[in-house]
């Protein structure tokens, strides 16, 4: 135990502050101080700066389209992980775009060198070590932080980002003890000083597989994972001639647990911390360690792993699907006995971790907190798990603490906007009992919230806060401007049945010849029909377009009808999102609401009908009680003046 016994002393005073530098930090200081506020991101340890204390890669279903979304508002984990993988691979292709996703195997060590660097030269940003004890409150309005070595920091916002160090403790089998991700120093005092201020604080927990020495795995008996051929990046700013061709990207490699490695386990549960009574915090349901999973799936004779290289200058494998908690000499075994394997050196073994969060449901949607103005949280500290929702949430929350400090108004992204937007709702609305997952099943406009048109979303939005270039604005004006050109071009060209090759091309594809003329457009909106096809019977346009273009070409034409129903019902959500709940409402004076949803009303506090009508408890009979109480009180204002 680290005691302080330090003087106090006045440091410099900030805009903003950002306590913790890892994905979500990151992400808020960079965007506080692109705005122009001078800004401070204090971190326990300078070299875990966006360290990947899990596995070493960025986005895959759900998060990579995050990915994109942080890159369209002006963040920087799309260009960072586009200067830092080894392998890129786009998932689901053989699935509708709404659940493609681009997953990049990180170098992790370059990856948290180059983010360190980028902070470092970044204007108005002030990198320093540190360990946050306290936070300086005064009438419920937040005014700065205290180090454990005594300064006293002033601030107009404070962001916490404090991540899976928040009174964190490891534990391997029998072994446990106070340490931050990979055996660094665990913030203690900062989650008590949390507690005296009247905040709810939650215990989770997380954790990581064991690492082996690449030298010692016999790849011959494992199947090989290659990255992709065609060109993609995360971000829209990235040259695809800075792509890497296949030979330059690093293989995974596929796995499989046996009926030996879950008979080691099975013999072991009683040194199992997750069974024992050892772990306290609620681990993942999406990520569970292994011996969780040949408890909860029994019937199963084997599971994936992939085995991860974690950068080029390394021979350390990450056992990606391995995840444990057990004593050390048992992990061996289980290694051991992995096909492929057999003589494994372990480099590190896996542990759990054990953290604490503040409750997400005393956040409001800007992730301020209700409980102290001027004070927002972001990253795992909210609940979340993986570096791509604690990115989206630190983009946000920076972004609002920069602008509360700069006295502008602050910004909410809806469900219809970003799986950010999603993302957020659900850890407001909803609460989080469990490290909190981003999945394409949580969105419900998931063919709108595409990886492909997050800048088309977003862009806008990143370009009016001041995070997007005008360079970078105009480039992406030109697309949208090729976009709308080429759409309109592909509805006045006719196609016939005169037209040289296009029945035999209908008859190849199994489909009829063409009797009477069809548009190209619509000739488009058929499943095998792509652009490149197209081009075979039509003038190509004056100047090539780039495949983005294409891309968005593609998908308008061919899922009209689908994005055509979607974008009904966001305008219907929208609706009921612009009937705003007054901030002074007393739930206790509305008769005939249920005693549920009036507790969960006065808890949650929403701001509209429709984050009301998200609340678990609260029935469609609750929701027209409350909407017709606003609504008289609306009335009778108005009358009354």
């Amino acid at each position: 135990m680290v005691e302080s016994f330090g003087k106090q002393y006045q440091g410099q005073d900030y805009d903003v502050i950002v306590v913790g530098a890892g994905h979500a930090g990151c992400e808020a200081a960079l965007a506080a101080a692109r705005m122009g506020n001078e800004t401070l991101l204090i971190t326990i340890q300078l070299e875990m700066t966006a360290f990947m204390p899990c596995n070493p890669s960025i986005g895959g279903p759900a998060k990579g389209i995050v990915v994109r979304e942080v890159d369209a508002l002006g963040g920087e984990m799309g260009r960072n992980i586009d200067k830092t993988y080894v392998q890129m691979r786009m998932l689901n292709t053989g699935k509708g775009p709404a659940v493609r996703a681009l997953r990049a195997q990180a170098d992790k060590r370059l990856y948290s060198e180059e983010m360190k660097h980028t902070l470092e030269r970044q204007e108005h940003l002030t990198l320093r070590q540190g360990i946050v004890d306290d936070l300086i409150v005064e009438d419920g309005v937040v005014k700065g932080v205290i180090t454990n070595t005594g300064a006293r920091y002033g601030a107009k916002a404070v962001v916490l980002t404090t991540g899976t160090a928040a009174r964190g403790r490891i534990i391997i089998g029998e072994l446990r003890y106070s340490s931050g991700p990979n055996n660094t120093q665990a913030a203690v005092e900062l989650s008590k000083n949390l507690e005296k201020l009247g905040f709810e604080l939650k215990r989770f927990k997380t954790g990581t597989p064991p690492r082996v020495d690449g030298n010692t795995i016999d790849y011959s008996k494992t199947e090989e994972q290659p990255g992709d051929a065609d060109v993609n990046h995360f971000s829209f700013e990235t040259s695809d001639e800075d792509y890497l061709t296949v030979e330059q990207q690093l293989s995974c490699w596929l796995t499989y647990t046996n009926e030996k490695t879950h008979e080691i386990i099975n013999s072991n549960l009683d040194r199992a911390p997750m069974f024992s009574g050892v772990i306290e915090g609620v681990g993942p349901r999406y990520c569970p360690s292994i011996e969780d999973k040949i408890v909860r799936f029994a019937d199963k004779p084997r599971h994936q792993l992939f085995l991860e290289p974690e950068g080029r200058n390394t021979d350390e494998y990450y056992v990606q699907g391995l995840s444990t908690s057990m004593p050390e000499e048992v992990q061996q075994q289980m290694v051991h006995s992995i096909s492929g394997l057999e003589n494994a050196q372990m480099m590190r073994p896996g542990y759990a971790i054990e953290y604490d969060i503040v409750a997400p449901y005393q956040l409001r949607p800007t992730l301020e907190t209700k409980l102290i103005r001027g004070l927002y949280t972001a990253g795992q500290t909210n609940g979340t798990s993986g570096y791509e929702e604690a990115a989206g949430q630190g983009i946000i929350a920076g972004i609002n603490a920069g602008r509360h400090a700069l006295g502008k108004e602050e910004i909410v992204l809806k469900r219809s906007d970003a799986y950010i937007g999603v993302m957020i709702d659900d850890l407001v609305t909803k609460g989080t009992n469990e490290p909190y997952r981003l999945l394409t099943s949580r969105a419900e406009y998931r063919l709108i919230l595409r990886h492909d048109n997050a800048d088309l979303r977003l862009t806008d939005l990143g370009h009016e806060i001041g995070l997007i270039s005008d360079e970078r604005y105009q480039a992406f004006e030109a697309k949208k401007a090729a976009i709308t050109a080429e759409e309109a071009r592909l509805a006045t060209i006719r196609l016939t049945p005169n037209t040289p090759g296009i029945n035999d091309y209908l008859e190849a594809h199994g489909d009829r010849p063409l009797k009477d003329g069809v548009l190209a457009s619509d000739f488009l909106r058929r499943p095998y029909a792509s652009y490149k096809d197209l081009l075979q019977f039509i003038p190509a346009p004056a100047e090539p377009l780039d495949r983005r273009v294409i891309e968005q070409i593609e998908i308008q034409f061919k899922y009209a009808g689908y994005i055509k129903k979607e974008e009904e019902k966001v305008a219907k959500l929208k609706r009921m999102e612009a009937k705003k709940i007054p901030a002074d409402i007393d739930y206790a004076k509305i008769d005939g609401i249920a005693t549920e949803a009036r507790q969960k009303f006065e808890k949650i506090q929403p701001t509209t009908l429709a984050q009301a009508g998200r609340i678990s408890g609260v029935n469609p009979a609750d929701l027209a009680i409350l909407a017709v109480y606003i609504q008289e009180g609306r009335i009778a204002k108005k009358q009354a003046e």
